[in-house]
């Protein structure tokens, strides 16, 4: 039996988002399909964790056991022949059968990208927010550095969590500048529901002077999701990395 490690990249757009679920188009379930149609075999999919619907990705891992003899070389192109062109198969890798996409991940880095040009874009739109109000980046690059370092963050997770801790540990938080967009970058250990969304809607809230920088602290120490800013909408997310 062969174990074999996936890294996928996929535009959210038209998906329910990664996980399988009946009557709802699902990159879990396409990708499944696409593997049946050139093993024979149906498999079980295993990703480092679920994207929400419309949350894209340029690096999500999954594995997959098989007893297929297609080379290993081939793999990626022969899953890609039979996928819709919104989901691309970008490295397939024989791994250690002890690999596992979500247990043994050590750790993933997210990126939000914020349109904070007058007008938005009508060829990205669905790629990024469109924020048509000047933000304070500066304020908002000050405010991002907060989030780094181990802390609980139960005002930054959606209800629904099935999580038993919401402690998590941010190695890097990060704010760029390129031309009319913001770019939010997260490295961590783990992150909540929709955790990278909310933060994002914080810093936003910043970015418009209804948060100080030096409120972040007080905001996570209160654990209070009513405190920090609003979830800003799965678009402008994507799945950058998985650490292992």
């Amino acid at each position: 039996m062969r174990n074999i490690k996936l890294i996928i990249e996929y535009d959210g757009k038209k998906f329910g988002g990664w996980q399988k679920q009946p009557q709802k188009l699902n990159i879990q379930g396409e990708i499944e399909k696409a593997i049946e149609e050139i093993t024979g075999e149906k498999v079980d999919l295993i990703a480092s964790g679920r994207t929400d619907a419309g949350v894209h990705s340029l690096g999500q891992t999954a594995n997959f056991k098989t007893e297929s003899k297609i080379d290993i070389e081939k793999m990626a192109f022969a899953i890609n022949s039979k996928l819709k062109q919104s989901i691309r198969i970008i490295k397939a890798e024989e791994v250690d059968a002890t690999f596992h996409s979500r247990y043994s991940c050590k750790g993933k880095k997210y990126r939000y990208i914020i349109n904070n040009s007058k007008y938005g874009s009508a060829i990205y739109r669905n790629l990024e927010y469109h924020m048509p109000i000047k933000l304070d980046v500066e304020n908002m690059k000050k405010a991002i550095k907060y989030f780094e370092g181990e802390h609980d963050f139960k005002g930054f997770k959606a209800s629904g969590t099935s999580s038993k801790s919401s402690v998590r540990t941010i190695y890097s938080a990060k704010i760029e500048l390129k031309e009319e967009r913001i770019i939010i970058e997260l490295e961590g250990n783990g992150f909540l529901y929709n955790m990278v969304r909310i933060i994002a809607g914080t810093i936003v809230d910043v970015g418009l002077g209804k948060i100080k920088p030096d409120e972040i602290p007080e905001i996570i120490s209160s654990k209070d999701r009513t405190k920090a800013g609003k979830t800003l909408p799965p678009q402008g997310l994507y799945l950058v990395n998985v650490y292992y």
